[in-house]
């Protein structure tokens, strides 16, 4: 077995690390997201997240950081491509885009993670948690203190 002669438990704990702090940390924003009911919620982040570190993490260890570089560009445009799977139009109106923006911010905690930079995974796991709660409240003030939008009989008429 080609296994036990290539097995590194430093590596192995290592990886471990990664793939446990992107677990918690994916898992974090998705539980205010399946609080919220959205459509990606508590498994998708933490999987989100998983999947990133996973894939930067086995980069740099097989091929070091040029490596993961590349490898977290593919990760950025993946997820824009899952995300875009949960952007809908609704008549005139759009929705999911915070999911999607959400999702692509897990992928960062898992890639951050996956590059040993948890501390860093942890800061933008706060940021993003802060964004979905505390700028909803500003959301709400900026909205409930705005003009009327203008009808479209108005505009005709101007």
């Amino acid at each position: 077995m080609h296994f036990l002669h290539t097995f590194d438990f430093q590596s192995f704990l290592d990886t471990f690390g990664s793939y446990l702090s992107a677990f918690i940390f994916g898992a974090l924003i998705g539980a205010e997201r399946q609080f919220r009911q959205r459509t990606a919620g508590l498994r998708t982040n933490a999987l989100v997240a998983l999947g990133a570190s996973a894939f930067v993490d086995l980069a740099q260890r097989i091929d070091g950081s040029a490596s993961s570089v590349r490898v977290i560009a593919y990760v950025v445009s993946g997820v824009g491509f899952l995300g875009a799977g949960v952007i809908m139009k609704d008549g005139p109106n759009v929705r999911g885009l915070n999911t999607a923006a959400t999702l692509w911010c897990s992928a960062a905690i898992g890639a951050c993670a996956g590059s040993d930079m948890i501390a860093e995974a942890g800061l933008l796991t706060f940021f993003i948690l802060t964004a979905n709660t505390v700028l909803r409240l500003a959301v709400k003030w900026i909205n409930n203190h705005l003009p009327p939008a203008p009808s479209a009989h108005n505009e005709q008429d101007e």
